[in-house]
């Protein structure tokens, strides 16, 4: 089943289909309709038509690293099928696409057993983690699951009513730090109420940190350390949100995030281009 397959899926409405997938359109055209291009000049797939095929990757934002393994693939791939039509061309194109992807396995969410299992949100300002906060907390409702909310975002104005707002509307508690404080002393608070009511999943906001400033990236490391005094093996989960639209960029801020903290997983927003 394909991506876009898959995402339709996990609507069961079919206006709820037709509003999200639309997002798509644009992009899924653009590449699409570069690559339609080239089955009227194809005569196999040769040099030429591996360097205009690096060009439209790298036009749609592929890594040049990336590009180049893809074409690389796709010509050995090819030499066995001198007589290859565009059709096939792309077809193995997609394939090996395709296993490039999968090739490094999703990991399993790990959930505390014996205690609340603290899920921290990372990203730079404006990548979506207030709102994906909500979301996650809406979806471990729908499982049956008690959840709270820790608002570590002391330095953006407004992100600690922000987040409350959405703890009231899904009826979450919401733990708030204090406006400028110091936001491992949130995710302490954070911690100690979800010991002593019984949470099953506590969400952290934590701050955008933009990730040239080394100060603000240690104090990611300090909201792990603290996370970990309070509770067992916390943060169980450490999910950096990126902004889909950011492109390349998304990979640096990846690098620099892993640096700081244990990364588990990768949450990408805005994928409909929104």
């Amino acid at each position: 089943m394909s991506f876009l397959s898959k995402l339709k899926e996990k609507f069961t409405k079919k206006e709820d289909k037709a509003v999200y997938l639309s997002g798509f359109k644009k992009a899924k055209q653009t590449f699409g309709d570069q690559l339609n291009e080239m089955k009227y000049e194809f005569k196999g797939v040769d040099d030429d038509f591996l360097e205009q095929l690096t060009i439209i990757l790298l036009e749609s934002d592929v890594g040049i690293e990336t590009a180049d393994e893809i074409c690389d693939r796709l010509k050995k791939k090819c030499e066995d099928f001198p007589s290859l039509t565009f059709h096939w061309a792309m077809n193995f194109l997609i394939e090996i696409m395709k296993e490039i992807y999968e090739e490094v396995e999703d990991t399993d969410i790990v959930y505390n057993e014996n205690g609340p299992t603290v899920i921290l949100l990372e990203g730079v300002n404006g990548s979506g983690k207030t709102t994906t906060a909500a979301k996650l907390a809406n979806m471990y409702l729908k499982q049956g699951k008690t959840v709270a909310l820790t608002a570590a975002d002391t330095f953006r104005a407004g992100a600690i009513d922000q987040l409350a707002e959405w703890g009231e509307r899904l009826n979450v508690p919401c733990i708030k730090g204090r406006e400028n404080g110091d936001p491992s002393a949130a995710i302490v608070d954070g911690c100690r109420y979800a010991k002593e009511h019984g949470i099953d999943i506590l969400l952290c906001d934590t701050a955008g940190r933009l990730q040239n400033k080394s100060n603000l990236m240690n104090e990611l490391s300090k909201m792990n350390r603290v996370s970990g005094r309070e509770i067992e093996n916390a943060p169980h989960n450490t999910w950096l949100v990126l902004d889909a639209t950011t492109g390349q960029n998304g990979l640096s801020q990846a690098e620099v995030f892993a640096d700081s903290t244990s990364l588990s997983g990768i949450i990408l927003t805005k994928m409909d281009g929104t």
